[in-house]
Order: structure tokens, then sequence, then C-alpha cells
């Protein structure tokens, strides 16, 4: 009887595996490049099946994503103006970018006012938050573009609610009771995914960005920063230019841990660029340089 049982479990697996490798949306190219992402595919929709096939439905994922981020933006100070409309500016760029999402969810994205956060994160639900550090980085709303493509692709390929469901199971919690589903750490979301996640995230939220209207260079300007970044951490700079605080230095140590190399990450930039034949040449977008805190900061 186990025996039996056994094998049904496997033929359900596999039968999950070849239903979703036959229905999912493909952009490979025929090329070497093209034959490894789909080996890695595969291997992840494998690896991913048992989620897949107890995934809770949009309106939990929806649920759960609203409490979590009403959790944490309850306990961020009050914003000035400036910071408000810094917000409302994010939140403009970011609904331009997720109207190109697969998932026609309810997309939001805050600001979070940290200089030393560098980096930006995705729940699961249809939440993006990024942090001020990262945009006072940025020269060109395409940059913007981008980063919220590739957390808006975390939340469009189910990256954010399977961690969700991983949790529960490992600690035995109920996602139907508020008060359990607060025990998720924030910090939960910002450790970043999988390698292959990464750059599924790259690259579905490279193709909507260039949807959206904006410019391929986005992506490689971006990366070539976090590039840079991770130069002065390996070198430890200290010229003013490279001048990080303690705080921005251990979050962008924990960030690059959890994140493909930014080599790699521009080199398959790069190969989706050449694939889809996006455009790199379209002017790039000023971003809006009122809306940096850094020059608040300085007047």
């Amino acid at each position: 009887m186990k025996r039996i049982i056994a094998l049904a479990v496997v033929l359900l697996v596999a039968a999950g595996a070849i239903y979703l490798a036959q229905h999912r949306e493909r952009h490979d190219a025929v090329s070497a490049n093209a034959v490894v992402d789909m080996a890695a595919d595969w291997q992840s929709d494998l690896t991913r099946v048992p989620m897949r096939l107890t995934r809770i439905s949009d309106e939990q994922e929806v649920r759960i994503g609203n409490e979590i981020a009403r959790q944490y933006v309850s306990a961020e100070p009050a914003f000035t103006s400036q910071e408000q409309s810094t917000e409302r500016y994010v939140n403009q760029v970011g609904a331009h970018v997720a109207a190109n999402a697969r998932r026609k969810l309810d997309f939001h994205f805050h600001l979070i006012p940290d200089r030393d956060l560098i980096n930006a994160f995705a729940l699961p639900g249809g939440h993006v938050f990024i942090g001020q550090g990262l945009l006072d980085r940025m020269e060109s709303e395409d940059e913007l573009a981008y980063v919220f493509g590739h957390e808006i692709e975390h939340i469009d390929h189910y990256h954010s609610v399977e961690r969700i469901q991983i949790e529960a199971q490992l600690h035995k919690l109920n996602l139907d009771v508020v008060a359990e589903i607060t025990q998720f750490p924030i910090s939960l979301w910002e450790a970043g995914y999988s390698k292959e996640q990464e750059f599924e995230a790259d690259r579905e939220g490279l193709r909507i960005s260039v949807q959206a209207g904006y410019s391929a260079q986005g992506s490689l300007d971006l990366l070539a920063k976090l590039a840079q970044l991770d130069r002065t951490l390996v070198l430890h700079a200290d010229t003013p230019t490279e001048e990080l605080s303690q705080v921005a230095i251990d979050g962008l140590e924990g960030y690059f841990r959890t994140h493909p190399l930014p080599a790699e990450r521009i080199e398959r930039a790069n190969e989706v660029i050449a694939e889809d034949l996006l455009p790199v040449n379209r002017p790039l977008s000023p971003i809006k340089i009122e809306h940096k805190l850094k020059d608040e900061a300085t007047q």
C-alpha cells in the first residue's frame, strides 16, 4: 500500500511538472545560453512543484501581504512633505511598470526614507519597498523602472508567496490567523532569493521595464553601480566618493551574499538584450532630482 501511495505521489509531481513546463510563457532564443536557462528552469520547476500544487489563493496572498505591509509601514515615523512627494513619484513609476505584469494585482510602491538602505524588496500580494539609499544612487528613471520590474517579478512569479508557504510549514504557522502572519520579519524578503529566482526576476523585470517604454540601458547602468559598490566593499575604499556608513556596509554585505555577482547579472542582462533585441539607445529619463533626500540635507 505504501509503495502505491509513493508511486502516486511521484506521478502527481511529474504530471504537475509537465503541465507547468507546457503552459509557462517562454522567451528562449536558440543559443547555448538558452539551453542552459531551459535546464535551470526545468530544475527550478521540479523543486518548486510542491509549493505550486499547494499554492494559496491570490486573495489570501494579498491579505497576507497587506497585513505585513501595514505592520511595517505603521512602524515607520511620519513622512516629511518631501518624503510624501517622493513616495508619490515612486508609485507613479512603479504603477507604470506594473501595468505590464502578468498577474493583475493591485501593486503598491513604498519609500523607506533611509539613506543607509541601498536595497529594494517585495512582499507577497503586490507591495514593493525601496530604500532612499538606492534612489540616491540613480541617475535615470530607467534605473528605477528596472529595479521595480525586478521586484514586481518576484511577486509575478510567486517567489515571495512561496517563501511565506515554506516559512509557515517550517514554523507550523496558520496563515489564516493575523497574529501568526505578523510573526514574519521583513528581513525575510530583504534577504533575496535563490540564484535562479534572482536571474528570473532580472530577466523578466528587464523585459517589462522595456515594455513600459524605458531603455534597457537603465538595467546596465544600475547593475554597474552595484558592481562598483561590490568592489568598494572588497577593497575597503575610503575615499569621500566611496564612503559608506557601517550600517550601509552591513546591509550591502548581506545583499551581495544573497544575490548573484553583479558581473554575472550584467552578462545575463546583455544576453537578454541581444536575444530580444531590446532597445538600449532610447533616451534615458532623468530621475527627479528634487526627490532625493540628500539634496534636502545640504540646504
